[in-house]
């Protein structure tokens, strides 16, 4: 521990024990700044709806907001389109998914406008995800 470890476990554990430790350590982890979402090289600042990259901030207006901080609390897990709509306009969503495909390109070219190395990416009848995108994808 004086070696700078934060926990330990002696054999033979328990995986629930192993898996509730984890848990334990990532929520002390986020805890620390609970008002940035942090994917790749983007950082959401939840108290003043900005989005900053590398390249500099766009502050994000409010259902661009919304949507953006769906998919960074949810990197990398594909969400169908009615997913998004029911998260972010609620009960009051208009008919069909034009509005969500409205607003993703405005999340898209934000992100590259702000050098992000994260991508919204579809996927056919599956819905749209946040990833980190490797260098020449």
């Amino acid at each position: 521990m004086d070696a700078g470890a934060n926990d330990y476990l002696t054999k033979p554990f328990a995986a629930k024990e192993l898996l509730a430790r984890i848990r334990a350590m990532t929520r002390a982890a986020t805890a620390i700044d609970a008002t940035t979402l942090s994917v790749g090289n983007v950082r959401l600042d939840t108290a003043s709806c900005t989005l900053a990259g590398p390249l500099g901030e766009e502050h994000l207006a409010n259902r661009e907001f919304q949507l953006m901080e769906l998919f960074m609390r949810n990197a990398g897990t594909r969400m169908p389109t009615e997913r998004l709509m029911l998260e972010v306009w609620g009960e009051d969503a208009p008919e069909g998914a034009n509005v969500v495909w409205v607003y993703i390109p405005y999340l898209r070219k934000k992100l590259t406008a702000l050098g992000a190395n994260v991508a919204i990416r579809a996927s056919r009848n599956q819905g749209y995800s946040l990833e980190v995108v490797e260098e020449g994808e």
